[in-house]
């Protein structure tokens, strides 16, 4: 087991790696907790959570709604849950981010705890404290930034998670790696998806990497106003399409990861040789590199974008695979380049 700790405005986030969680009362008392889960996780995982008091939910990004929070939000009610008590997320990406939204709204705040099962989790949605509800086809549209005390990595989780989840996850990983991580870009491309997934240690290794740079990231620019902005590679578009053509969201950022590289190759002197490494390690992973899309329909859902404002859209983009840059864009740079990049 190793413990860091990571200081933030608001108090210090532990996080908890290579933890079993039948030890999760060591980290707050076991009758003030809470457990929101997905029916899956409860179903594979239920003799580790019997002893608390536990929400399932439906997991899945179209439950990713207000409405949801709304049943979970009543049924925390109905339990009589006060501020004394801890609101633990165990799940992938849509529980964790459901969590962190309820506990920060609920009676205006109770503590959060988050022990993501996912590689899409573990990497990324569960670090750094922002959150949020789909609102129709529009993803992450309403939402908070609310940092947990604690993210519990129980790797014994990913003994039972599905290849297909595997994929999902490493785009995030590759997303990384573009972006800051040129080093671990080529380690990717010295290895595969069946590698990670019979090497636990391998992994462990990796999704520590990964949580590294995140964490750096995020406890440099809490609030997105620099840096942070970086983590949203591949998701500008990724976002636009995922509900829209219903995709798993790492499908998603994988054509997203591609339209931002082949856009870095236009307005930022990319190396169109590294827009070809990428979608070949898109590819090595499973992760789809092509898809038909409604060139005016996903531009009209880019104009919804949180990241848009006015004429203009912040873009990240690449100087070179390792490096990312965060730009302006005008809205019709990118109608002009549509057909090119779409």
């Amino acid at each position: 087991m190793k413990i860091i700790k990571t200081a933030f405005t608001g108090g210090d986030v532990l996080t908890i790696f290579d933890e079993s969680i039948v030890n999760l009362h060591n980290y707050f008392p076991k009758e003030k907790i809470v457990i929101l889960t997905d029916e899956t996780i409860y179903g594979l995982h239920k003799h580790k959570i019997d002893d608390y008091l536990t929400i399932k939910i439906d997991g899945g990004e179209k439950n990713k709604t207000q409405a949801t929070v709304d049943t979970v939000i009543n049924t925390l009610l109905d339990m009589d849950i006060d501020k004394s008590y801890m609101l633990v997320g165990i799940g992938g990406g849509v529980i964790t981010d459901m969590a962190g939204y309820i506990a920060n709204i609920y009676k205006r705040g109770i503590k959060l705890g988050l022990v993501p099962t996912t590689i899409l989790g573990m990497t990324d949605a569960a670090i750094g404290g922002k959150n949020g509800v789909n609102v129709g086809i529009y993803k992450n549209m309403v939402g908070t930034t609310y940092r947990s005390q604690f993210i519990l990595y129980d790797f014994s989780f990913l003994d039972t998670l599905p290849k297909t989840q595997w994929i999902n996850g490493f785009a995030e990983i590759i997303k990384h790696a573009c972006i800051k991580d040129a080093t671990m870009f080529d380690e990717l491309v010295s290895k595969n998806i069946e590698y990670f997934i019979e090497n636990k240690n391998a992994i462990a290794t990796l999704i520590q990497k990964n949580v590294a740079i995140k964490s750096d990231i995020v406890v440099n620019d809490e609030y997105e106003t620099g840096d942070r902005f970086l983590l949203n590679f591949g998701h500008t578009f990724g976002h636009a399409i995922e509900n829209e053509y219903q995709l798993p969201h790492g499908y998603a950022v994988s054509i997203g990861i591609i339209m931002a590289s082949k856009i870095s190759e236009e307005v930022n002197n990319f190396d169109s040789i590294s827009t070809k490494k990428i979608i070949n390690l898109l590819q090595q992973y499973q992760l789809p590199v092509s898809l038909e899309i409604d060139n005016k329909r996903v531009l009209n859902l880019l104009k919804k974008d949180k990241k848009r404002s006015g004429i203009e859209i912040n873009f990240v983009l690449l100087n070179k695979i390792g490096e990312g840059v965060i730009k302006k864009i005008p809205f019709s740079m990118l109608e002009d380049l549509a057909d090119q990049i779409l």
